[in-house]
């Protein structure tokens, strides 16, 4: 495995971070504490998506960049180091749309899929309920047949892009332990979103959808009557190392703040970048990047390969999240009392970085996928 960039690869980041400069950056900073409002999230992606940022994993054929998961992963990284906020918004959109395109009825692509890589629409995926998380076989939210339509009736949770999707991709039970996915259209059929307040990636929009009888024709149903698991599942192992993208991006922005910090800051009569407990701070926080690093770089590449990465993603994504816990908590560190105030970045950085602990498969949950890899034995039960 050979993860020195490409020319094409070089040149495409270094162009992507000029432009999150020059255009992005300045409209994401304005929405640091609260979830980017509609218009301002269609505006992004719209900037993104010539970038294959939000469109990137759907084929060339299909209006899409066509990219492979790791150069799609290393564009991820660079915008979380500029937005990770974004690089939610972008990666749950995009990973709605590579679901209808691949599981999708013509008819659906043909209606939505346009939209998805340009921007002008806005996707997400529903599956975590009240009661039901890291076991997605507990959803309560029913699917009950009326002819040629279903009545769609539940609610769900913790849903990424909630109150600015234009529709969610639904799982709910269509018989005793059938699972099947719905595209539900926010507008056409009609459901409740509700934001939730959150601790941290304040700008990504999270929330509660509720449905009451939502009518929706079966003909939108992804992945085939009983699907709906099957095409979650198919997922998580893409979920898990995009998430662990974001938290790559934290993580190198915190050391990059803590090292101009502690170039900046005086102390007993130099900079404390001369003392040696601090170099050893940045010697821990940069070595825990490097490492994360490797290992999201090695799920991707094998997600890219067509191989199953079940092991490997849940390797990155427990460990890359936790250290960018660790490194950002460092980094508050480094700056002392300063890193408690909002004045500067580094307070963020950590609430951030807690957040992806959680999602798509806690640490804990994360550490049980590994022990059954290795073991054989199934701690779920």
């Amino acid at each position: 495995m050979d993860f020195s960039l490409s020319e094409e690869q070089r040149s495409a980041i270094d162009g992507w971070h000029r432009h999150l400069e020059r255009k992005v950056r300045p409209i994401t900073s304005a929405h640091l504490d609260n979830p980017f409002p509609k218009d301002v999230a269609h505006e992004l992606l719209r900037l993104t998506i010539p970038y294959g940022v939000g469109s990137g994993w759907i084929p060339e054929a299909d209006g899409g960049a066509g990219l492979d998961f790791l150069t799609s992963g290393l564009l991820f990284e660079e915008l979380s180091r500029t937005s990770p906020d974004l690089g939610g918004v972008a990666w749950v959109s995009e990973g709605a749309a590579l679901k209808i395109q691949s599981a999708g009825l013509p008819a659906l692509r043909d209606r939505y899929l346009p939209g998805l890589v340009s921007g002008d629409l806005i996707g997400c995926s529903a599956t975590s309920e009240p009661g039901a998380g890291s076991n997605v076989r507990e959803i309560k939210t029913r699917a009950r047949r009326d002819g040629r339509n279903f009545r769609i009736t539940g609610e769900k949770l913790w849903t990424s892009n909630a109150t600015i999707a234009d529709f969610a991709l639904v799982v709910a039970l269509t018989d005793e332990r059938q699972y099947t996915m719905f595209l539900i259209d926010r507008q056409e059929h009609g459901y409740e979103a509700r934001e939730i307040s959150k601790l941290g990636l304040n700008g990504w929009s999270m929330g509660q959808l509720i449905f009451d009888e939502v009518l929706v024709p079966e003909e939108n149903i992804i992945g085939g009557l009983g699907g709906g698991l099957r095409e979650t599942m198919k997922g998580f192992e893409r979920s898990r190392c995009f998430v662990s993208t974001l938290a790559l991006g934290i993580a190198q922005s915190a050391l990059d703040a803590s090292i101009a910090y502690s170039l900046q800051r005086q102390q007993f009569g130099k900079a404390i970048a001369g003392h040696q407990l601090i170099q050893g701070l940045l010697a821990e926080m940069v070595t825990e990047l490097e490492a994360a690093r490797l290992l999201v770089y090695r799920a991707l590449w094998l997600l890219s390969s067509g191989t199953r990465c079940e092991l490997e993603a849940a390797i990155a994504k427990s460990f890359a999240t936790e250290a960018a816990q660790r490194i950002s908590s460092k980094a508050i560190q480094i700056h002392g009392a300063s890193g408690l105030t909002r004045e500067f970045p580094v307070e963020r950085y950590f609430r951030n970085a807690r957040l992806l602990t959680i999602p798509d498969g806690t640490t804990q949950i994360n550490q049980l996928i590994i022990g059954r890899k290795l073991t054989g034995i199934d701690a779920f039960g």
